[in-house]
């Protein structure tokens, strides 16, 4: 129903939903698919057809799978836990029903201990679904969406847009300068180069323009990864040491 997690920004993740589609440049060598392709050989029924092999790498098929059974997970966790909400599809993909958005809304309600981070390349269709569902905006829930390079900027803007408490950015894959980028009322900002086989590389000026904007705005930096084929190696340190800051929200979780 859940799986920890090392992604370095969270504790566990948590997949009511799973299966995508590519949209952008930023989607292209998504973990996501190698990860889904992976289940479904090991008969995990939750991932089936959700990916096709295209060449020597697996893609969406942009079918998505509702999985009410892992609504109710984290009803049974009593430890204060960080959790990635759907690291295996986008809860605001168009074929996901408002009416199972409301679902996943009513057990985070219920859950005020935990702090659900809710990750988006469609902040459109979150602010429109939000505001139609006139759901709350709540601290432990913070909305964000993911902005790759400067052609996907407006993402930012329908964030803004969004009802919510805490709000952030992933500039993860990270494959071109964001130096325009505004992030006023952007209270986090997690950067990342591409890892696996096909990754991009990342420029070092593009996360220094990064860091120098969230100084300006006081947004939160966290700087996640280097990536390349082999992230391990690369590691996370930037300037000689580690940026882990969080949104001044998360002091309470330790």
């Amino acid at each position: 129903m859940a799986q920890t997690s090392s992604i370095e920004w969270t504790d566990v993740t948590w997949n009511p939903v799973a299966g995508c589609l590519v949209i952008t440049p930023g989607c292209t060598n998504c973990y996501a698919m190698r990860m889904a392709a992976r289940l479904e050989a090991m008969g995990i029924a939750k991932y089936e057809g959700l990916t096709r092999k295209s060449g020597k790498r697996y893609v969406w098929t942009g079918k998505v799978r509702l999985d009410e059974a892992s609504l109710e997970a984290p009803l049974k966790w009593r430890k204060p836990r960080k959790v990635f909400v759907n690291s295996m599809s986008d809860l605001f993909h168009p074929d996901v029903p408002a009416d199972f958005v409301a679902k996943v809304w009513s057990v985070m309600e219920r859950t005020p201990q935990h702090t659900y981070q809710i990750l988006t390349k469609r902040p459109e269709r979150m602010r429109e679904v939000i505001t139609s569902l006139g759901l709350s905006a709540m601290e432990h829930v913070w909305l964000g969406t993911s902005v790759e390079d400067a052609a996907v900027l407006s993402r930012l803007d329908d964030l803004r847009a969004t009802p919510a408490i805490v709000r952030f950015v992933s500039f993860e894959p990270l494959i071109g300068s964001v130096a325009g980028a505004n992030l006023d009322s952007i209270h986090w900002a997690i950067v990342g180069g591409e890892s696996g086989p096909r990754a991009r590389p990342m420029d070092e000026a593009w996360v220094d323009e990064i860091r120098r904007n969230c100084l300006a705005t006081g947004t939160a930096f966290f700087f996640k990864q280097w990536g390349g084929t082999n992230k391990k190696a690369t590691g996370r340190m930037l300037h000689g040491r580690e940026w882990n800051e969080l949104p001044e929200s998360a002091t309470s979780l330790g």
